[in-house]
């Protein structure tokens, strides 16, 4: 597929190859340059250079001091300080893929298409976008989604009028809420249009929180827009994982009230 119009960010095209572990190909002409969060990459062709910068490359203009303050929320929530440019600077089309980093779908997502040209997303789903793309943190300033939000706390801004890829686990879906409510486990939210209101809410009564095994907060939206779902956040593969090998992380399992405390504690 393709994005073509008269766009501050570059024009490029992409291909998504797989099926439960894909990956992106983006082809590039010359000039043209993608970014990448660090390690995704994995291949590129002739004629394609790649170089660590710091920062996503949409203010090129800023100063160093400038270009540090605006990166130094990524570096709170752990994220690196750089990200990876991959630059084509041969002739005719060359090709660059980037993989998923575990089981479940690439999103492509025309920004331009978003009424603002920004999205919000949770903070480890960006993989890929055109340079000219801004990335950036989100913090949810609401009392409530600040204590309660786990995964939904801290999001990932992107800004732009271009292509991004961004990546969930399991099965994805996609639903367009028109001026509806949506209540969701903050795990499964990948990504929504900002327009749509935000926060976390107590999830039923002391006793459904507790017994229920759904946790004791989920995400509520409200409005107008596009949301996406992923049916495996990471959370649950690693908890199902820890607790195969013999581990005590699966101990009480995700919804109990074991485990709804101690992702509370520990920021899940």
């Amino acid at each position: 597929m393709s994005l073509h119009s008269n766009r501050r960010t570059h024009e490029v095209d992409y291909e998504i190859v797989g099926d439960d572990m894909q990956m992106v190909i983006i082809e590039l002409d010359p000039g043209e340059t993608v970014i990448a969060e660090a390690g995704a990459m994995l291949y590129m062709e002739e004629g394609i250079s790649f170089e660590a910068k710091m920062g996503d490359g949409s203010e090129p203009d800023k100063g160093f001091f400038g270009k540090v303050m605006s990166m130094g929320k990524r570096a709170i929530t752990g994220e690196s300080l750089f990200m990876t440019h991959f630059t084509h600077q041969g002739h005719g089309k060359s090709h660059v893929a980037f993989a998923a980093p575990y089981p479940g779908k690439i999103i492509p997502i025309d920004l331009s298409t978003i009424p603002g040209n920004d999205l919000l997303c949770q903070k480890d789903a960006f993989l890929c976008a055109a340079l000219g793309t801004q990335v950036s943190i989100a913090f949810q300033r609401k009392l409530g989604t600040g204590l309660f939000g786990g995964e939904g706390f801290i999001l990932q801004k992107l800004v732009g009028d271009g292509l991004a890829c961004i990546h969930a686990g399991g099965t994805v879906i996609e639903r367009t809420l028109q001026n509806e409510t949506l209540r969701v486990d903050t795990g499964c939210l990948v990504a929504f249009e900002p327009h749509i209101e935000y926060n976390i809410e107590r999830a039923g009564n002391l006793k459904s929180m507790f017994l229920g095994g759904e946790g004791l907060f989920l995400a509520t939206l409200r409005g107008t827009g596009r949301v996406w779902l992923q049916s495996l956040p990471m959370r649950r593969l690693a908890e199902r994982i820890v607790g195969t090998a013999g581990g005590t992380g699966g101990s009480g399992g995700e919804g109990s009230i074991l485990g709804s405390l101690g992702n509370l504690l520990d920021g899940d």
